[in-house]
């Protein structure tokens, strides 16, 4: 097998320590040597083993990324001048049987001199911090849709069933209600005079709703769960501004992906922190649907291609690309929702949601690329694209309810 760099090494990574293999390849009656050494985690260790690589005069490093602990490896490593490959650890898992740290190091070591393992997508630091933010600001999300189903629940115990008139407890009116609860009002006449908007319509409802057996242990419990929720607010408040710091070398960027169908600004910034906008690491938009998951996977054995699922892919970037596609959707008048109903008709809502999530991702690898504005099709453009198809279709319906039709070109 052809070797690729003569002078590699892999490192097999843990929490406390690494095992580094340093692989020269022979030459004539010189046999290929490995050297398997142990480095610890911290950072002065890292750095000397940085020294160590470089006196070795190694041109390939490749690391696996095993949970976060890869982290501080690559980030020291990255402008030593060798190429760092960080791949992933189900692409190169060790024969079964003989797996051990030095065994793992070694075989690490074999694969990147031959150039076997493509190298996973490594944004450069300030995108990086760019997708600590999107990501955490993701994660306080969901925290805070968590707590607020606890507090739904928690209502049911005293029996306020506010949210069956409320279709949002975070909500202004919601919130004023459930402080006042908290505070030690009592009246359900005097808490439903709280709504505002068209909440206020409700009132007889909400009188209803409010009366129940409020306690102040009731009262106690509901005001930790507002307190976490406000927690959470100021939280993603406080990151919302960080973020529009972060995204301004990107801003032009955001304003493209904004014009597409259903993109928020939200999604806009998940989308560029986790492919870090520059579409010349993904060479077709093929490979960027695969990389984030949203393309299905090759099955094929014996000459037959069986169906094929959807294959792991970025979390966050297929969590926005969802919320996305569900309000792409329904958008109106548009070639996404009308390509969601034309697939959802025949393959079921979740494979249309998929597709969508796909044309999405394949319009921002476009306009990213050509540095263009989003273009809708129309929501008649299948319609247009297949005319003869649209009147056989409807011929075939009216004939089924025994209707003969004669067609002719309108004047």
């Amino acid at each position: 097998m052809e070797v690729i760099h003569s002078r590699c090494a892999g490192i097999d990574i843990g929490k406390k320590s690494a095992k580094v293999c340093v692989r020269v390849q022979g030459s004539g009656a010189r046999a290929t040597s490995t050297e398997v050494s142990d480095w610890g985690s911290m950072t002065r260790e890292i750095l000397d083993l940085r020294q160590y690589l470089i006196a070795e005069q190694v041109s390939c490093v490749l690391m696996e990324s095993t949970s976060d602990y890869w982290k501080p490896y690559y980030y020291l490593l990255e402008d030593a001048g060798f190429e760092l490959i960080l791949a992933n650890a189900g692409h190169v898992k060790n024969i079964p049987g003989r797996k051990s740290d030095v065994s793992d190091a070694v075989w690490l070591a074999d694969l990147a001199a031959h150039g076997l393992v493509r190298a996973s997508f490594v944004p450069p630091p300030q995108v990086r911090q760019l997708r600590d933010l999107t990501r955490t600001r993701t994660i306080i999300a969901r925290e805070r849709v968590r707590e607020t189903t606890r507090l739904e629940k928690r209502l049911e115990s005293p029996g306020i069933k506010l949210s069956v008139v409320a279709s949002n407890l975070n909500g202004v009116s919601a919130r004023r209600m459930l402080k006042a609860l908290v505070a030690g009002e009592r009246d359900p006449e005097v808490l439903a005079d709280l709504a505002l908007g068209t909440m206020r319509a409700k009132r007889d409802q909400l009188i209803d709703a409010l009366t129940g057996r409020f306690s102040d242990h009731d009262a106690f419990m509901i005001g930790l769960h507002l307190d976490r929720i406000e927690q959470h607010d100021q939280a993603i408040a406080t990151l919302d501004e960080r973020i529009e710091v972060m995204i301004e070398p990107f801003r032009h960027l955001r304003d493209l992906l904004i014009t597409i169908p259903g993109v928020s600004v939200i999604v806009a910034d998940v989308i560029i922190a986790e492919t870090g906008g520059d579409m010349s690491n993904f060479p077709s938009p093929a490979h960027l649907a695969a990389w984030a998951g949203v393309a299905p996977g090759q099955n094929e054995s014996a000459g037959r291609k069986k169906q094929g699922t959807t294959r792991p892919g970025d979390s966050y970037l297929k969590g926005a690309l969802g919320s996305a596609a569900l309000a792409a959707s329904k958008s109106k008048n548009t070639y996404l929702a009308a390509r969601y109903r034309r697939i959802a008709a025949r393959r079921g809502r979740l494979r249309a949601i998929v597709a969508i999530e796909r044309s999405i991702l394949t319009s921002v690898w476009h306009m990213l690329t050509d540095d263009v504005a989003y273009r809708d099709l129309g929501a008649d453009h299948y319609q247009l694209s297949h005319p003869d198809q649209i009147k056989r279709r409807a011929l075939k319906q009216l004939r089924a309810l025994g209707l003969e039709v004669e067609l002719r070109p309108a004047s």
